[in-house]
């Protein structure tokens, strides 16, 4: 397993520290892709508004938000140890006016265990299946159009996972704490099926802050639906699609915005 940083070059020359120079094409190709929804989120962002970047990894999204919308507020949280000396370096090469913070994001402040994946760290979770894991990779590679055998070998040992204990907090315990009286104009969450828990540590009086919500959210036991509900509840009117390379797999993107901001 990889225990060592690494480093990988972007496209656009800049170097960044990571865990796996694969996974982090992967996920920077998934960040600047045209017609993606972080994308769409990244070009409606305003000056002097905080991006709330849960489930950092080693801090792609967040690079690129702080370069699409130049004074915009940054805070990333990531909670693996690893993965997190990866994202501090990349936030003060790169970000250096951002907030990175150690910690996993939740419906109420604990200490929780949690599964990391060393050798597919975007996969990590408090609410990891590696049978669940194993099958959405199999189906994504085979959308992709790679060949069963390939797929055998890349999976093999993927989603071995070491558990370790890490801190919850809550999106309002940290709004409180590094931004108590700015606009939020992006909470993006990525924290592999806690993204309901993320919505749900959010106080009444913090929502009319948010301006927009960009997420993955795995959709089982009616979690999608459960997640839209939320949005809406709170004045959001949320919109969901599911990648063509992601058919068969309980992933889903949703994008939540006020009406006014559409």
């Amino acid at each position: 397993m990889l225990t060592t940083p690494q480093q990988f070059r972007l496209d656009d020359d800049r170097t960044v520290t990571c865990t796996s120079p694969a996974e982090a094409r992967m996920l920077w190709r998934e960040t600047m892709a045209a017609d993606g929804l972080y994308q769409h989120a990244a070009a409606r962002l305003r000056p002097k508004e905080i991006v709330l970047d849960i489930g950092a990894n080693i801090g792609l999204a967040t690079m690129m938000f702080a370069e699409k919308c130049p004074g915009i507020g940054v805070i990333a949280a990531e909670p693996v140890p690893m993965i997190f000396h990866c994202l501090q370096r990349n936030m003060a090469a790169h970000v250096p006016h951002g907030v990175s913070l150690r910690v996993a994001v939740g419906a109420v402040p604990r200490t929780l265990p949690f599964t990391w994946y060393p050798q597919a760290s975007a996969n990590s979770s408090l609410y990891a299946d590696r049978e669940r894991d194993d099958e959405n990779t199999r189906i994504f590679l085979r959308n992709s159009g790679l060949d069963d055998e390939s797929i055998g070998y890349i999976t093999a040992g993927l989603h071995d996972g070491e558990q370790i204990d890490v801190d919850v907090t809550t999106v309002s315990a940290v709004l409180a704490e590094h931004a108590p009286d700015a606009q939020i104009g992006l909470l993006k969450v990525d924290v592999e099926r806690a993204e309901l828990d993320v919505l749900r540590g959010i106080s009444e009086t913090d929502w009319p802050r948010i301006r927009a919500v960009v997420a993955e959210v795995h959709d089982t036991d009616g979690r999608l639906a459960q997640f839209c509900e939320l949005l809406s509840r709170h004045g959001l009117s949320p919109h969901n699609r599911q990648d063509p390379s992601l058919a068969g797999t309980e992933l889903h993107e949703v994008y939540a915005a006020r009406p006014s901001d559409y």
